[in-house]
């Protein structure tokens, strides 16, 4: 009796799959990867989004300071 050669696996040990993409197994791939996502709670979405917010406009502001306080000693120094 013959034996099957076993599909090739990557380095992750899923199986690849040598006839091209499968849309079914690509759907139901991507279902059973997104029930394994621990999703936030929405007071939690939305405290940390404020941060980011916050840590954004704080970054932008002392850049903004800082090239104005360039710009200003570039001005005196080069009149």
């Amino acid at each position: 009796m013959v034996k099957k050669p076993e599909p090739a696996k990557n380095d992750l040990g899923a199986v690849e799959s040598t006839s091209g993409l499968n849309p079914v197994q690509l759907i139901q791939d991507s279902k059973d990867e997104l029930a394994k996502v621990i999703w936030p709670s929405r007071q939690q979405l939305i405290s940390e989004s404020l941060a980011v917010i916050a840590m954004v406009t704080l970054s932008a502001t002392t850049i903004y300071l800082v090239n104005n306080l360039f710009s200003w000693a570039a001005s005196k120094v080069f009149v």
